[in-house]
């Protein structure tokens, strides 16, 4: 089975984010950055899948050149090979479908796994505009029934179930689980009860240094780089106004009603 999957450069989850002054975007001094943390899930998942039935895995992502670290990241994971689409600066989930679909039709995957979304803006399209352009069967949320503390996570048995001949993908809905079967080839987005990612170890990191990396230019593949949406502006949240420690129930209850009024 040969699996395409994806991974984004994005800013630390824990890092503090600053607005620019004029609304321009955010402070990029002092950011951390690091892969996608649904997108780690989504390249710890292919590798069981090789692990399981055997084919590659191959690691794409779109970016500049620094990019190449999260790339990396994910080939000292397990990762066969790495392609970055090389672009000027970030780019939408409508952009990044259409050039993640080129690549897509180059490579022939069988399966192409995704984060369900990316943390930095929480979008959660890229998967669903990917799948819907290539014509693809598409489930979003993948998890799985087996909790992340069973024998049967600690034995890294894949969550997604292939016989062969169709993909069996259980997806977090509303209210519970659902079940579906897929035939390939098709899109999954992974959510954050499918598995719990690996580290890179040493050898890991060491071999990844060596692996192929192919960089091509997003000029070169014929797709329309203007973004269909346009960021006007950003501004950071109001203002938290300070706590109040009250001495008993009925006294909260009082403040819920007279200042909150929301009783």
């Amino acid at each position: 089975m040969k699996i395409l999957v994806t991974v984004k450069r994005v800013e630390d989850p824990e890092s503090k984010i600053k607005v620019k002054p004029d609304g321009s975007g955010i402070v990029t001094d002092g950011i951390n950055y690091k892969v996608n943390p649904f997108d780690e899930i989504a390249v710890e998942e292919a590798l069981r899948l090789k692990d399981a039935h055997g084919g590659e895995v191959v690691v794409l992502s779109v970016g500049g050149s620094e990019t190449t670290a999260e790339i990396r990241s994910a080939l000292a994971m397990g990762g066969d090979r790495g392609v970055l689409v090389k672009t000027a600066g970030i780019v939408g989930a409508d952009v990044a479908s259409r050039l993640i679909q080129k690549v897509v039709e180059e490579e022939s995957p069988d399966l192409v796994l995704m984060g369900k979304q990316a943390v930095d803006d929480d979008q959660g399209q890229a998967g669903q505009r990917l799948a819907e352009r290539l014509g693809w069967a598409l489930a979003t949320q993948a998890s799985k029934r087996a909790s992340l503390e069973s024998d049967e996570e600690k034995a890294k048995k894949p969550g997604l179930e292939f016989d062969g001949s169709a993909l069996k993908v259980t997806r977090e809905v509303d209210g519970g689980l659902e079940d579906l079967s897929l035939s390939l080839p098709a899109v999954v987005t992974c959510d954050l009860r499918l598995n719990q990612p690996r580290y890179a170890s040493l050898p890991g990191i060491m071999k990844a240094k060596k692996k192929e990396l192919k960089e091509i230019d997003a000029g070169g593949l014929g797709v329309a780089l203007d973004e269909p949406v346009k960021v006007l502006g950003l501004k950071p949240p109001p203002e938290r106004a300070g706590g109040e420690i009250v001495p008993d129930v009925p006294t909260l209850v009082a403040k819920l009603k007279s200042e909150a009024k929301v009783l």
